[in-house]
């Protein structure tokens, strides 16, 4: 049985349709990427998989217990770390994770064991008795990893983990949280705005205007893009797609301040574009397919674009879900 099942979910806030009936599976021990632009469903998705949010039709299951009629059951079995950091800062490492551990109802002969073990997982056992507000960032969002499996969940919910963090702090806290399948059973569903994290999947789903528009391994994903990508800067994007199109039937698109061209081989055809173009062309470089450029090939817009997920309804039901999971 997949330890995430979701079969034709769908939530509408008021007139708008936040989600439309999306179908899906996570199986057990894998590492899981929700991705998708702000405003696409995904932050909503996820809600009621942490059941945060009651659906509007659909179901949804999570470690087999279904997340409209058995919530605190759902809650139990699940870990969560969220964008914002809400540990208490005014206590040390070790009775953060204790506070967690008694509020999950933790058998009282096991917390302390399971408290230290979490914290030696993610480097931290030597810091355990300071404070955190002297805790650097990377630092919190390890301990915030360790609190969220101190009760031994089953599946590991991560939004944005490494937001805000330096490459360092990233990469540190990715090297922890890959080998909780592996070293605690834990599966792992994760919301990422930085593809090269999302290499680390076993599967993605793409989200996007509310329905999932393509899901597989990340190299299956790559495929999609069916070849290799030109990036090109030159006096005038527009006119030079164009251009392209009418003379080599090349059709591409502008990111930032400069247009790309999804190719079959690249080595060869740039020559042929900068004759096409001469003296217009300022730059070109080749790139490999990418799951930033398959994210921008299904969605069309950058994955930071704001709507319905910034909806002052959602923000509330956040704070609600959250003031729900302090009290256990």
């Amino acid at each position: 049985m997949p330890v995430i099942s979701v079969n034709g979910l769908t939530k509408d806030f008021g007139k708008i349709r936040a989600v439309d009936g999306i179908t899906f599976k996570v199986e057990r021990g894998c590492i899981f990427g929700f991705l998708g632009p702000n405003g696409a469903g995904k932050t909503t998705t996820i809600n009621i998989l942490c059941t945060l949010l009651k659906p509007t039709s659909g179901k949804a299951t999570v470690n087999g217990f279904d997340c409209m009629t058995e919530a605190p059951k759902v809650r139990s079995s699940i870990g969560v770390v969220f964008q914002d950091m809400t540990l208490d800062k005014d206590l040390t490492a070790f009775e953060n994770l204790l506070y967690h551990a008694i509020l999950y109802d933790v058998e009282s002969g096991k917390r302390k064991s399971l408290v230290l073990d979490a914290l030696r997982f993610v480097g931290l056992y030597e810091r355990r008795n300071d404070l955190v507000k002297r805790f650097s960032g990377g630092m919190k969002r390890r301990l915030e990893v360790a609190r969220a499996v101190v009760h031994q969940p089953s599946v590991l919910f991560l939004d944005e983990p490494t937001l805000g963090l330096d490459p360092q702090s990233r990469a540190n806290l990715w090297d922890f949280i890959t080998k909780l399948p592996v070293q605690k059973g834990v599966t792992i569903f994760m919301t990422t705005h930085y593809m090269d994290e999302a290499e680390v999947c076993d599967r993605i789903a793409i989200i996007d205007k509310g329905r999932i528009i393509a899901e597989g391994s990340p190299e299956e994903l790559k495929k999609l893009i069916g070849g290799d990508v030109v990036y090109l800067k030159t006096t005038n994007n527009a006119e030079a797609l164009k251009i392209l199109k009418e003379r080599l039937s090349l059709v591409g698109k502008i990111k930032g301040d400069e247009l790309f061209i999804t190719v079959t081989k690249g080595e060869a055809c740039i020559p042929e574009i900068i004759r096409t173009l001469g003296e217009a062309v300022l730059s070109v470089r080749l790139q490999r397919p990418t799951l930033n450029d398959v994210f921008l090939h299904l969605t069309g817009k950058e994955i930071r674009e704001e709507t319905i997920d910034s909806s002052d309804e959602l923000k509330e039901a956040i704070r609600a879900y959250r003031r729900r999971f302090d009290r256990g």
